[in-house]
């Protein structure tokens, strides 16, 4: 595919945007999606526009990808920007530079799962914190313990891991809440339940419907109830432990019956 540019303007950089939409289902390409914009260094500037510094090679690789999300019967555009309100050069390269990191991350083997660790995050768990404490004892550390803390008040100890709180070591990262940023991290996204649960939480926890999953109605009243039911924070990640299995299961089993009547399909 044959990509051009256009010159930049004197004295300002310019940036590609990819701003597009995917289709509600099958819920797989946006975790295709999702990936091809690691690799490529793009990093979110708001829910689904992504960017990249404007070279030949970043149009062209945009391009593609732009055509490939319009043959899966999403929508996208590509634009040529300059920042001149709401962000500036100097803070897209940073971003840039650590999605730069973070990709190139991935393309090694995924990062080593602790063993009894110290798992901390704030007091009053609710739908991500509660997901993320059920994906750490069953796919990251069956073994850890957790801490629920004020955050107003709490000082790091030696070796804790902080998730779902300012400066953790795990938590939201662009549009991603901490669920999706555990599952990216320890190399769980080829887990077709995992990453339908994490759209879910994505939902639920960023209100922003950016994946319209139906579960979540359901998944937010169940949760609710356990909180009404008591205010003790590892109780709620006890009882909200087959809530989560079960909703693992049921779509691990969907996408798995989906994605075998695509392949037959074809």
């Amino acid at each position: 595919m044959k990509a051009t540019r256009t010159a930049s303007p004197e004295g300002g950089a310019r940036w590609l945007l990819l701003i597009h939409q995917l289709p509600p289902e099958p819920a797989y390409i946006r975790v295709k999606v999702r990936r091809r914009l690691q690799k490529l260094g793009a990093v979110p500037l708001k829910n689904s526009v992504y960017v990249l510094s404007e070279t030949d090679a970043h149009l062209e690789d945009f391009q593609w990808l732009a055509s490939e999300i319009v043959g899966d019967g999403g929508e996208a555009t590509i634009c040529s920007a300059v920042f001149v309100g709401g962000t500036t050069d100097t803070s897209v390269r940073k971003l840039l530079a650590k999605g730069g990191i973070a990709a190139a991350a991935k393309t090694s083997r995924p990062a080593k799962r602790p063993r009894g660790a110290l798992w901390v995050t704030r007091a009053d768990v609710f739908v991500d914190r509660m997901a993320s404490a059920w994906l750490i004892r069953r796919f990251i550390d069956a073994r850890a313990r957790f801490r629920f803390v004020d955050q107003k008040a709490y000082r790091r100890r030696n070796k804790e891991l902080r998730f779902d709180m300012y400066g953790g070591e795990f938590t939201h990262v662009g549009d991603q809440c901490t669920f999706e940023v555990l599952v990216q991290h320890f190399g769980l996204s080829d887990d077709a339940g995992l990453c339908a649960i994490g759209e879910v939480v994505h939902d639920l926890d960023l209100k922003d419907a950016k994946f319209r999953r139906r579960e979540a109605p359901r998944l937010l009243s169940m949760l609710e109830r356990i909180c009404a039911s008591t205010a003790d924070d590892m109780a709620r990640v006890e009882q909200s432990r087959r809530v989560f299995d079960d909703l693992y299961n049921r779509l691990g089993r969907r996408r798995s019956t989906k994605r075998k009547r695509e392949i037959a399909g074809r």
